[in-house]
Formats: C-alpha cells, sequence, structure tokens
C-alpha cells in the first residue's frame, strides 16, 4: 500500500488498473489518499473503515476483486478474493452485492478475457451508484419540499456513495433550492458524523450545527427540526432498516412528534434475501473504541463495553424509503420487493 496525492474530489479514484481511496480514518485533520494494490489491501481499508459506507464500500469491493482477478483469474484463487472481500465487514449488503456481481461476471467470461469483463463490471456498478446518488437527490427533495431544519445521522455523502452520496445528497439538493440547516449527530462508532458530515457540509458551504447524539431526541420533541432523514445499510424485504447505531432513537423521536423520517438509500442496498431486520448482522465494534476519546482512557480499562456499530429500525417508523427507482410510502414487502424490479415502484 503507497500514499498518494489526491486525484478525484469524491472518496474514490479508479485509473482502470488501481484503486486510490480518501483515507476517511484521518479526516478532517489530513487529506491523505492511498492506493490500494490487491484484495487484500481493499478488504484491510474497509475493515479499519478508511472507507466507508455501505455504497462505497461495495465499489471499493468490486475493484479490489477486479485487481485479484487481473493477477490471478483462475476459479481458486478467484474465488478465495472473493470470500476474503466479502467477509470484510457483515452488515452493509452492498458489500456482497457487488463481490457477487463481479465474480459471477468473471466465472462466466473465458479465462483469458476475465480481468476485462472484471473491470468492466466493476466499473459499470460504480457508475450505477453514481447515477443513483443523482435520482435520490431529486427525489428526496422534492419530498421534503418545505422542510427547513434537516437531521441526519452518520454520514452519507459523496464519502460514503456514489456521486454526492444518499441521504446528505438530499440535503445538498434541498440547499440548492432554498435556505435550510442540517442537524448532524455526531454519531458513533468513530464519530463519523462530527468527523465527515461536518466536513462535507462546510465544504458545500450548507448551514450546519453539530448535536451530540442523546440530544436529538430533546429537540425534536421541542419543534426545532422538520424532518430527520438517514441512509442505511441493509434493508429487509418487509422494509426494516440497519443503519448506524442510534437511528432507531431518532425514528421513535420523529414517530412522537409527527414528523417525518425517511430513509434514503440506492436498490443496492435492499436485501431481498431477508424477511426482516431480525435477520441482519449486527456489528460489534472493539471496547477501546467506548473507553477511550482521543486517545484519553475514559474508564477503567478492563471496563465490560457493547460497541454496536447499528441497529434496525422497524419499517412502521419509517415514512417514506426514497431509492433511485422510486419510493417506498409506507415500506411495505410489497412496495420494497417491487423497487428491485427494472420498473421500479412508487
Amino acid at each position: 500500500m503507497r500514499t498518494g496525492e489526491p486525484t478525484a474530489t469524491a472518496a474514490l479514484a479508479w485509473d482502470g488498473r488501481r484503486l486510490r481511496l480518501l483515507d476517511q480514518t484521518l479526516l478532517p485533520a489530513e487529506e491523505t489518499w492511498i492506493a490500494l494494490d490487491d484484495e487484500a489491501d481493499t478488504a484491510a481499508a474497509i475493515a479499519r473503515l478508511a472507507v466507508r459506507g455501505a455504497p462505497n464500500i461495495g465499489i471499493a469491493a468490486a475493484y479490489g476483486l477486479a485487481m485479484a482477478i487481473e493477477r490471478s483469474p483462475a476459479d481458486e484463487p478467484l474465488r478465495a478474493a472473493a470470500d476474503l472481500l466479502r467477509g470484510a465487514r457483515p452488515t452493509a449488503v452492498n458489500l456482497a452485492w457487488a463481490v457477487d456481481r463481479v465474480q459471477a461476471a468473471a466465472l462466466a467470461a473465458p479465462l483469458a478475457q476475465r480481468a476485462a469483463v472484471a473491470r468492466a463490471e466493476a466499473e459499470a456498478i460504480h457508475a450505477g451508484e453514481d447515477a443513483a446518488s443523482a435520482a435520490i437527490a431529486l427525489a428526496g427533495a422534492d419530498l421534503l419540499a418545505g422542510a427547513r431544519r434537516i437531521l441526519t445521522h452518520c454520514n452519507t455523502g459523496a464519502l460514503a456513495c456514489g456521486g454526492t452520496g444518499s441521504a446528505l445528497a438530499v440535503a445538498v439538493e434541498l440547499a440548492q433550492r432554498d435556505a435550510i440547516t442540517v442537524l448532524a449527530c455526531e454519531t458513533r462508532p468513530l464519530l463519523q458524523g462530527a468527523r465527515l458530515t461536518i466536513w462535507e457540509l462546510r465544504r458545500a458551504g450548507i448551514p450546519h450545527e453539530l448535536l451530540v447524539d442523546g440530544a436529538a431526541a430533546g429537540l425534536i420533541r421541542r419543534g426545532e427540526v422538520d424532518a430527520v432523514i438517514v441512509g442505511c445499510d441493509r434493508v429487509a424485504a418487509n422494509g426494516d432498516v440497519a443503519n448506524k447505531v442510534g437511528t432507531y432513537a431518532h425514528a421513535l423521536a420523529a414517530r412522537a412528534a409527527g414528523i417525518p423520517f425517511v430513509v434514503a438509500g440506492p436498490t443496492s442496498t435492499i436485501d431481498a434475501s431477508i424477511a426482516s431486520g431480525d435477520e441482519i448482522a449486527i456489528e460489534e465494534r472493539g471496547m477501546d473504541e467506548v473507553r477511550h476519546a482521543g486517545g484519553a482512557l475514559l474508564t477503567p480499562a478492563d471496563t465490560p463495553c457493547r460497541n454496536p456499530a447499528f441497529d434496525v429500525t422497524p419499517a412502521q417508523l419509517v415514512t417514506a424509503l426514497v431509492t433511485e427507482r422510486g419510493i417506498a410510502a409506507p415500506p411495505t414487502t410489497e412496495s420494497v420487493t417491487g423497487l428491485l424490479s427494472p420498473a421500479g415502484s412508487a
């Protein structure tokens, strides 16, 4: 793995052979781009959150597998590389979806053509996610027209997705239409809202305020939020949504206050193979992320901790699921799985 200079304004840059990505563990203090050479580099970058966000880890994994196939296109090393990448993180479905697409395309091709086919499939996945972002931004902004105070959670901009993002892309589109303020929660693990969403909002010139996660429900109750919009890492067939831990609490507060709770994400995040959110594997991260802050020990070093990276919000609390193929409002098994058809569903 090598360090390099920025080559793009998005989080990922592909030159046809190698992948560069903006190391998100160093933001906002440092903007450092790293070059990935193979599937092992890529899996490690995904696991340590150097690249993150459900769509972007799918894109990165697709390129990681393409690089592996360029080196060793035979069946056994191809499948081993796919398994390594697929296991890098457990919750976001986009990772396995992208790896499976590249693997299937390559295995269906003659051995001599597999590298070219894998590259083309990975590039198609990337282009598809970019296009999805643009469509989500427009549809979400139409849905939330008139909302001026938008609360969001975690990071769902270009650092997390293709194009300009999912939920944050909606906020960017709203800001281009009228004056808004984005209330961004800090968001564990690794304070991705404070570090990454604020970084993106500052660069976009959008008025914003940073909230501790525990303050959101009280501000919603006091009428200081017009709508909540978040991204998603996996959507079950019935519309249950896995997203960064703390999302469920925002959904409960929004329902109690009678304001919209909207989820935005590409259809690549829908997992029709699982009936409900109860089947979604929830990643548990290391205890030291809770015991420390800024390098300082906050509690005795042997304190038992729980550090789930995600929680599940039941579909009944979701006002609408906004995708590039349409809007499921409300999300039900019929409306969500209908979005997976080529024509989509509304």
